[in-house]
């Protein structure tokens, strides 16, 4: 089974430099080489891509020694024509999402990794597009690698923090009934809850990377996803906050600053003397 793993590789007595080895042997099957190529930008990006010097792809295990990584500079160095297991390697290695961004780069991402669902996932999907419910959850069985329903229900708003797991990601479905400038609206938000660092990366890696193609698949099947919102706990999920993620606040015109008027006598008035009047 392939698994990636990083080793230090001592440069200097001063520190070291971290050396990211890619195990993908030719005996495992090819659904897993394609999961881990494409996660595998995700796992350099949570480490820090800055701090890994060098990658090695391996499928052998002499080329997990150290004679191996000496094997491997050298052939950068002098390149041979590739054999056909080398070809193969290049062809996984085109399907990894590159997330590498710099000032002149651009961000380049791929469809992700698209998991089956369970006939019930289909049902109910089905289900909220004729209004039976208006809220879904959903969660991925990792070494099943499928996308199971958890909920069903039709819920007010008020109820959707205490459906958010404190340790698990999710995916959530809500129909949001809601008043806009004096029109009855009915929105549907995607919510990908993903409880900070209380998951593990492996967990965090998987539902990044099925999120687009599931809500594609959500799409096809006729409920159109107005919101895609991202959160890290259920008490985000207030009335004010989706209303807010769905129909955002802009200022138009900022008012001009008016010059409040000065007080009605400017200082005190001027005592003119009268003239004695003659007899």
């Amino acid at each position: 089974m392939s698994h990636q793993t990083g080793i230090q590789d001592s440069k200097n007595a001063c520190g070291y430099e971290w050396l990211l080895l890619c195990w993908s042997p030719d005996t495992a099957p090819i659904r897993q080489k394609m999961l881990y190529a494409s996660t595998k930008a995700t796992l350099k990006q949570e480490f820090g891509s800055a701090q890994i010097k060098e990658e090695i792809h391996c499928t052998m295990l002499d080329e997990l020694t150290f004679e191996g990584y000496k094997n491997h500079k050298s052939d950068i160095l002098a390149p041979a024509p590739l054999t056909t297991r080398e070809e193969e390697l290049q062809q996984i290695r085109k399907t990894e999402v590159h997330t590498d961004i710099s000032a002149v780069s651009k961000h380049q991402t791929l469809g992700g990794v698209q998991f089956p669902v369970t006939d019930a996932v289909k049902d109910a999907i089905h289900e909220m597009a004729k209004g039976l419910h208006n809220y879904l959850q959903f969660k991925i069985d990792i070494e099943e690698e499928r996308i199971h329903l958890v909920l069903k229900e039709s819920i007010t708003v008020d109820k959707l923090p205490a459906r958010v797991p404190e340790n698990n990601a999710r995916y959530h479905l809500y129909r949001f009934k809601h008043t806009h400038e004096g029109d009855l609206m009915e929105s549907v938000v995607f919510i990908y809850s993903m409880p900070g660092y209380n998951c593990t990366i492996k967990e965090r890696m998987l539902y990044s990377s099925c999120k687009s193609p599931f809500t594609d698949t959500i799409s096809s099947w006729g409920i159109n996803i107005e919101k895609k919102i991202e959160i890290d706990a259920g008490s985000e999920l207030t009335e004010e906050f989706l209303y807010e993620e769905l129909h955002p606040s802009t200022t138009l015109h900022r008012p001009k600053f008016a010059k409040p008027k000065g007080p009605p006598g400017r200082g005190p008035k001027r005592l003119t003397k009268s003239q004695p009047t003659d007899n």
